[in-house]
């Protein structure tokens, strides 16, 4: 049958249920979201005289539950607007609704009766053939269907979304022996291209994948504290980015998902895993066991491994906890030769190999721990997962690493990492012993442009279920590249499409990405269809390098400022005007230059979690690379002769005048960097350079024809100029801005309007590029400016002579 969900029930609007909700209502779907009827009036509401039947106190804890969502920072939404898609109500109300909804998720308290009670409600109104699926993150699957009808077994499974759903991407799904195996298909690819998931199919054991191997790293960990006598700082030092874990590392972490949750969750592993060779590292620590008694539980009790203070100069300290005392004092700099000694290496899995050799208690940490991780995670296949590849999947999609378990043993070696287990007291699994025996080398390779990993039964290499229609930069790297330089690479990515790759720090833009811009577009114009901007970094650019136009401001050298500007701003009107098609696919961060190149494109597909934002204002400069043109050429767009343009100015001016950064790529199209109709946005992460792909093959199949350069810019010159002026002199005059922003505002005022032009008139986008160019170059000769630029240099010090 051909399966659509148009309407999902969601069952529990506690802090999960709520957010899966809003994530639901991100991608378009409608969602009845239901909870308890509380069991009595709030003072508030006796004093309204309502009654324990009144509609708004039926709904109070669902409606309360689902505004506490709402406002919380960061946003479970893509858009306000979209939490209109929720309706709400209450299980002995509302529960009769579901019968019109094609998916009913679970999510109530973590309580065995509880949930069967609920599924014993959802029996009596579910259509057949619904879907239903619990959100349990460790209850038995097959337990929870006990007493259900054949159908509801059958359509049955566990779906385990990871806080914040739409943040996190991991999507455990839990089938039970009864589960058709249709469901899981249908939800493994609507998880996937619906929700921009990242699949994990589970076994029905206890913690499912990531939490059980996520919470052993976590408490191997602790137990590694006295032995190596690590502090707090070392260990969030040594496991967070260093080794392509998140910030939160370690300790931090606990403190922000509750130290409480995590020992009830490892208490829960120890009781439910008798055969773990691991078992008894699930039984916290002793320092585990004081904090957990003292109620120091983390961001909820406002005190954990780390606590929030105002020193005597008033200002916000962290503190650490001295695990040693049990008191808290200033963090320590984590200091440590083998940190220092992979400081200059910038690639991961480089870093990893070197990271194991140190001599230092950093370098013993790496090997104990790593040792450790090695031995359980080969020891869980088959228990857990059938293929390793599932494992990595749920710890980089689930916990935010980088690369995986099976990733960093290849990273280090599989051979050398066994040498490092033993030397630890530690052993692989036999079947990584017989891999190695039968001339496998790793547990992943790439051939013909996709990714293989070892499967275990096979003894053989396969492709990764689920990646066959995911184009993987990193398998094509090294024998598609047809250009690179030390900014770019330019890869064939097939079907007569060129993908331009940024690789610099933070993809910040200078000359070799603009070289290998401009190199791309001649070998496309020259034999390709059409080139996709697009990248594998954590952002898809910073911006420009600031660095750059600094010692070019410092050394007074306002020439090369000027050509440096007008290469940018060549660069990105090539975007605009080459012979084939462009299409820029964004995610994360996509700010200053990086957003330039956005707005020059034929087309840009967003993924849903793109921060789009011009934000030079905030270093004292106006966007110089052609953004600022580009935001006049949308005015003029957008002119009406029964509208009022004043108002699309003043719009567009304060986008720009206040560095506006969108908090999704829907969020973009309201601050005007995406155009509707034109532009798109993807969830998935996966597969957006596949659709990005897609979309610049139908532009050239229509027929793309080159556009021609612009002259019927319609500018509004002091009519515009005016409003910008008094403001700006307004603001200054209430001390709401500074001397320097004034003059900022003036700048981009003036190329904003056509400079200071008596009427209305039609200009060319040359025209507008040459204003940009000259008040981005004068902007540079001002000292605050040059101020700013040094702040954000030295990590937000200015630093003064």
């Amino acid at each position: 049958m051909k399966r659509i969900i148009r309407k999902v029930a969601v069952l529990g609007s506690g802090v999960m249920g709520s957010r899966i909700a809003c994530h639901f209502a991100n991608v378009g779907i409608e969602v009845l979201l239901l909870d308890i009827v509380p069991k009595e009036l709030t003072a508030a509401e006796q004093g309204k005289g309502w009654t324990i039947e009144h509609k708004a106190v039926r709904n109070r804890i669902v409606n309360e539950a689902l505004q506490s969502a709402l406002k919380s920072n960061p946003s479970p939404i893509y858009r306000q607007s979209f939490a209109s898609r929720i309706s709400t109500g209450n299980f002995d109300d509302n529960m009769k609704d579901i019968a019109a909804c094609d998916w009913v998720i679970e999510v109530v308290v973590e309580n065995l009766k509880i949930k069967q009670h609920i599924f014993e409600q959802v029996e009596q109104y579910r259509k057949p053939g619904t879907l239903i699926t619990s959100n349990t993150s460790g209850i038995p699957i097959h337990q929870l269907t006990e007493g259900r009808s054949e159908d509801f077994i059958q359509h049955f499974c566990g779906t385990h979304f990871f806080n914040p759903p739409r943040y996190l991407r991991l999507l455990e799904i839990i089938p039970s022996q009864h589960t058709d195996p249709e469901v899981i298909r249908f939800l493994s690819g609507f998880g996937k291209r619906v929700l921009g998931k990242s699949i994990v199919i589970c076994k029905d054991t206890p913690a499912f994948v990531a939490n059980r191997v996520g919470v052993f790293g976590i408490m191997d960990i602790a137990h590694l504290v006295g032995p190596l006598e690590l502090t707090v700082e070392e260990v969030d030092k040594f496991t967070g980015p260093v080794i392509g874990h998140p910030k939160s590392a370690t300790f931090r972490t606990s403190d922000v998902v509750g130290l409480d949750t995590l020992v009830h969750v490892a208490n829960g592993l120890y009781e439910n895993c008798p055969d773990d060779e691991a078992r008894d590292l699930f039984q916290p620590p002793a320092f585990m066991d004081k904090l957990n008694q003292n109620k120091w539980l983390g961001d909820k009790t406002k005190q954990g491994f780390y606590k929030k203070v105002k020193n005597e100069q008033g200002k916000s300290e962290i503190l650490a906890l001295d695990l040693n005392t049990f008191e808290y004092r200033s963090a320590q700099k984590v200091k440590s030769a083998t940190l220092e000694m992979v400081k200059p290496i910038t690639d991961l899995k480089a870093r990893l190999k070197v990271l194991v050799t140190g001599k230092d208690k950093a370098g013993a940490f790496y090997r104990a721990s790593f040792s450790g991780l090695f031995q359980y995670v080969s020891n869980r296949i088959p228990e857990i997962a059938n293929d390793l590849h599932q494992i990595d999947d749920a710890i980089e999609a689930g916990f935010g690493w980088e690369i995986g378990p099976f990733k960093t043993w290849d990273a280090i070696g599989v051979k050398e990492g066994i040498k490092m287990m033993e030397a630890e007291g530690k052993k692989p699994a036999q079947w990584v012993t017989d891999m190695l025996a039968a001339g496998h080398e790793s547990f992943y390779k790439t051939e013909k442009g996709q990714s293989l990993y070892y499967d275990i039964t096979s003894r053989s290499y396969q492709i990764i279920p689920g990646t066959e229609d995911i184009i993987n930069l990193d398998a094509l790297r090294a024998e598609h590249t047809v250009f690179k330089n030390a900014g770019v690479s330019v890869i064939d990515i097939g079907n007569g499409i060129l993908n331009v790759e940024f690789h610099t720090k933070m993809n910040a833009i200078g000359g070799d990405i603009l070289a290998g811009i401009n190199k791309a577009i001649d070998i496309a114009e020259a034999g390709y269809k059409g080139i996709v901007i697009s990248n594998n970094g954590a952002n898809f650019s910073a911006g420009a390098n600031v660095g750059m136009i600094f010692m070019m401001a410092v050394e007074q050298d306002y020439d090369e400022i000027d050509f440096t500007v007008r290469l940018f701003q060549k660069t990105t009107m090539r975007l605009r005007y080459s012979a084939i098609p462009v299409v820029v696919a964004t995610h994360n961060l996509t700010l200053g230059g990086g957003c330039e190149i956005c707005l020059h494109a034929d087309k840009v597909v967003a993924h849903a979690e793109s921060y789009i934002g011009l934000v030079e204002f905030g270093v004292g400069l106006i966007p110089g690379g052609g953004g600022t043109k580009e935001f006049a050429v949308r005015i003029s767009d957008a002119h009406r002769p029964d509208d009022v343009d004043l108002n699309v100015f003043r719009e567009k001016f304060l986008t720009i005048g206040q560095a506006k950064v969108s908090t999704s790529a829907h969020e973009a199209f309201d601050l005007g960097y995406l155009r509707p109709g034109i532009d798109e946005v993807v969830v998935s992460r996966e597969l957006l350079l596949s659709e990005a792909k897609a979309a610049c093959l139908r532009l050239a199949d229509a027929g793309y024809q080159q556009p021609v350069p612009r002259t019927d810019i319609r500018v509004m010159g002091q009519q515009a100029l005016g409003i910008v002026y008094v403001g700006a002199n307004s603001m200054r005059s209430g001390n709401y801005i500074s001397d320097h922003d004034q003059k900022i505002s003036e700048k981009l005022g003036f190329v904003l309007a056509g400079a200071d032009l008596s009427a209305p008139a039609m200009v060319s986008e040359q025209y507008l590029l040459d204003l940009e160019r000259k008040a981005f170059v004068e902007l540079c000769a001002e000292r605050k400016t040059l101020e700013r630029l040094q702040s954000i240099l030295n990590g937000g010090k200015v630093l003064r002579n």
